[in-house]
């Protein structure tokens, strides 16, 4: 059984994010006050609590700031992927967000590891995953 990816379900405040990555652009948000940088959306700075913030465009590099590998499926479209990674990408950026890592063994993932970003179309929706940077790409 081919099971479908569960897919993201926006609401007023993730609603710019996941437009952006419809057009496999990656944004996050910047507090006009201060200037911190964050994922995931939020109605307000969570470093100066501010509600003025402006979406901003990610170049898509970054790196592993952490990591788990899934040998168990808790959703059935992901039981073929078995093992699988699912890491923190801390953008060059500073953001932080949840992805997964394709293009690369398990085993070969590890903290510090450069990824560039990719997008997996599904739908009218498009997820953002990372692979490892390869020098020069």
């Amino acid at each position: 059984m081919n099971e479908a990816r569960p897919l993201p379900a926006p609401d007023e405040v993730t609603r710019p994010f996941w437009s952006a990555c419809a057009e496999h652009r990656l944004c996050f948000q910047q507090c006009r006050a201060c200037g911190y940088r964050w994922l995931p959306a939020s109605v307000v700075c969570p470093r100066c609590w501010a509600g003025e913030c402006d979406w901003v465009p990610s170049e898509g590099e970054g790196t592993v700031f952490s990591l788990a590998v899934y040998h168990r499926a808790y959703h059935p479209a992901f039981q073929a992927l078995l093992p699988y990674v699912v890491a923190v990408i801390e953008l060059a950026e500073g953001p932080r967000l949840v992805s997964n890592l394709v293009g690369v063994q398990p085993q070969d993932v590890s903290v510090g590891m450069a990824v560039r970003l990719e997008f997996l179309d599904l739908d009218d929706r498009a997820l953002p995953l990372f692979r490892p940077r390869t020098r020069g790409g």
